[in-house]
């Protein structure tokens, strides 16, 4: 039980898939403006990321390795992702439009979430057991909704305050992204 704490803990602080890892910066950036698309993207996130970790680890382990055809994981992988995404799309369409139209453009880019693949490819890469991938999958999609959560609570805020003119805009998101990533580095001496 230990381990699967210490996994958790560590997805979501110490090895933040978006702060430590630096994957999953495009949405980060693109989706934080506002709390309620934040939340919404986070949300995607979680289901596509967990999903997408059972999966890819069920294709690899019963498909791609016993074939040998393990050079094609990338590809099989975003295919999985893509699929998982398009569902999502269809389902948030349908149920919760106004969550939909606000994420725009950024709930198709969860296919081509370099979060989501990479969590995929590190669940392979060292050879989790499926437990050991819902686990992991799971807590570094909440550690990359909670870093977006938290970096859009801090823009909400850059609206009503006074920002250096060189700074407003793009500039101010990336020094706050890279404070927030120095921050959650902070961590690193927890396990």
């Amino acid at each position: 039980m230990d381990h699967y704490f210490e996994l958790i803990i560590a997805a979501i602080f110490i090895n933040n898939i978006l702060l430590a890892k630096f994957l999953g910066c495009c949405p980060f950036l693109g989706v934080s403006k506002k709390m309620d698309t934040a939340v919404g993207m986070s949300a995607a996130v979680v289901f596509v990321l967990t999903l997408a970790g059972v999966i890819t680890w069920v294709v690899s382990r019963y498909v791609l390795v016993p074939y040998n055809i393990s050079y094609i994981r990338t590809l099989a992988f975003i295919l999985v992702i893509a699929t998982l995404v398009q569902f999502v799309e269809l389902f948030l369409r349908k149920s919760i439009p106004v969550l939909y139209k606000s994420l725009g453009i950024f709930l198709p880019l969860i296919t081509t979430n370099c979060a989501v693949l990479g969590t995929a490819i590190i669940n392979i890469q060292e050879d989790y057991s499926l437990l050991e991938t819902i686990v992991f999958s799971v807590a570094s999609a909440v550690g990359f909704g909670l870093a977006l959560v938290l970096f859009a609570g801090i823009r909400e805020r850059f609206e009503i305050t006074r920002i250096p003119k060189a700074l407003e805009g793009t500039g101010i998101g990336l020094v706050t992204a890279g404070l927030m990533a120095l921050s959650f580095f902070a961590f690193k001496g927890m396990v």
